[in-house]
Formats: C-alpha cells, structure tokens, sequence
C-alpha cells in the first residue's frame, strides 16, 4: 500500500494539471491561438531554463554519466530500428508505416520527464542526460522515417535533412542543457540577482507544460485506426519498459536516472508527432489516435511502472 501511494502521489498530480489544462481549453478559458503561444513559450523559455539551472547548480563531474547517456541512445535506436523493420514485414497499410514507427518510439521525454522526476525528488535530476541521449536521435529518426514512408515518399532529401540538423542545432531545450553544462564545469557561480530571476522563470515551467499539454490534448477525435492503434499503445506504454528497465536495473540505474528511463520508454506519444507527419505530406490520422489513447492510458500504465520499480527497490 505504500508503494502504491508514493506511485499516485508521484503520477496524479501530473495528470490533475493536464486535466486541468483541459477542463480550461473546455470552458473557453484558453484558446487555440493562445495554447499554441502557452506551449512555444514552454518549449522555448520556460523548459530550457529549468534544465539549464538544474545543471548549472550541479557538479557536472558527479553528476555526468557516460555509460547512462549512451544506454539511453542505444536502447532508443535499438527501438527505432526493430520497431521500423517489423512494421515493414507484418503492417500492410504502406501509407500509414512511418505514422506507426513514429508514434511508437517517440515520446513526450522532456515535458513528462522534468515533470515526473520533479515532482518526485523535486528537480530535473537525470532528465537532462536522458535528452541528450535520445532527444537529438527522436528527431533526425522521425524525419528519416517519414521521408522515406507515405503517399508519394520520394526519400531523404538534402532540405529536410538540413532542416533536421538545423532543428537539433537550434533546439532551445538542446542549448539550456549545453550551456548549463558549459556553467557547470568552469564553476561559475551566476550572481545572486541573476539566480533568483532564473528560479523565478524555472517555477513556470512544469505547471505551465502541463496545462498546456492538457489544453492541447484533443479527445473528440474519433480512433479511427483502432487496430494499430492498440499496437501502437501497447509497444509504447507496455512492451518498451517490459524489455528495457529490468536491462537498467541489471546495468545499476536507479532512482532519477531509473525514473527518466521510464519516461523515454513508457511516456505517451508526444503531440509533435502529429505535427511532424502532417507537415511531411502525411495523413495524422492514426498518429491522432495514438496521441490521445496513450496519453489517456499513460495515467494508468506509468502509476503501475512506478509501483512496480518502487516495490522492487529500483526508486
């Protein structure tokens, strides 16, 4: 009963904000224009801030973790891979191959991950070296795949391959983690003033993702591939954890860095997928789907990972 109160504890006041951010979107509180801004600012300001103070305030040389960083780009592209070569032997719907691969192997990393982890051990702990590790790899993956899948795929081309690059070049989530660990090694100490203003901005970040990811989230939208749908659902929140964390566990991960791996393998598809394949010339329509059940299902299935980590020690 304790592991199971500590797992809610860590879980529903996550999804209390996203429902909240919801239930505004709902009542007309908060529209289109504006959850759009809400999240650029997010995933712009707000993010990339908290993660760069979380750094920054650490010893870089305790708290850097090689063999961490390359298990998470590892797993990820071991999951990329299998995930796309199994898609092509048993999916028959060609169209729809790259939405599937995508959506089963990208998840919400940076948003659910800072917020998990700080809600739990109350900052972004091993988050910023599971971005690194998987975050850059996410988007040249989704770009290749997609290029490569769809109605009238013609493959990579040179711009969406610059495009790509550009992307993780300029990802401000990217930079925050960079030039806090650019701080963090010199020990430098940021002056007083410039301190409080940093946590000032960094205090935003996690409530307002939340809500804006709530407010974002569309469930009217008809599951109209249901079939892979589940599939989808089930590799991402079920079937990814299952064969990866007992690997961590085994390699001696635990707490933050054991918490982070479960939300690179067991987060919900992020709404961004969606984005991305529509831009691409794709349909969205199954990417839709699995946006909205696993974010559904995610609340469920992430409680019982933590329950499950916790009774065996792991966090």
């Amino acid at each position: 009963m304790e592991n199971l109160i500590f797992s809610l504890n860590a879980t529903v006041p996550v999804f209390l904000l996203m429902v909240l951010g919801y239930i505004l979107k709902l009542f007309k509180l908060m529209d289109e224009p504006f959850v759009k801004t809400l999240n650029a600012f997010n995933f712009k300001i707000t993010l990339p801030v908290l993660l760069f103070r979380d750094i920054a305030e650490s010893d870089f040389y305790s708290v850097w973790d090689t063999s961490y960083v390359l298990y998470c780009f590892f797993v990820t592209l071991f999951c990329i891979v299998v995930i796309w070569f199994l898609t092509g032997l048993f999916y028959k719907n060609k169209a729809h191959t790259g939405e599937f691969v995508q959506a089963s192997f990208r998840g919400s990393a940076a948003v659910l991950g800072v917020a998990f982890i700080q809600n739990i051990y109350g900052n972004s702990g091993m988050a910023p070296l599971m971005i690194i590790g998987t975050v850059p790899l996410y988007n040249m993956a989704a770009v290749t795949i997609l290029s490569f899948t769809g109605p009238g795929a013609g493959g990579l081309s040179r711009a969406s391959f610059k495009k790509s690059i550009r992307g993780i070049v300029t990802n401000p989530i990217i930079i925050g983690i960079i030039l806090g660990m650019v701080i963090s090694m010199s020990g430098f100490r940021l002056p007083i003033i410039l301190e409080k203003s940093i946590d000032s901005v960094s205090s935003l970040a996690t409530p307002l993702a939340l809500i804006g990811l709530g407010a974002g989230f569309e469930g009217r939208k008809a599951l109209r591939e249901i079939k892979p749908t589940i599939i989808c659902t089930v590799v991402k929140l079920l079937v990814q954890p299952l064969l990866f964390l007992p690997l961590a566990a085994y390699m001696g991960f635990r707490d933050e860095k054991m918490v982070a791996l479960l939300i690179m393998l067991g987060a919900p598809t992020t709404v961004s997928c969606y984005i991305m394949a529509k831009n691409m010339g794709h349909e969205g329509t199954l990417t839709s789907s699995v946006v909205v059940a696993t974010t559904f299902l995610s609340s469920i299935t992430i409680t019982f990972w933590l329950f499950i980590l916790r009774s065996f020690g792991m966090i």
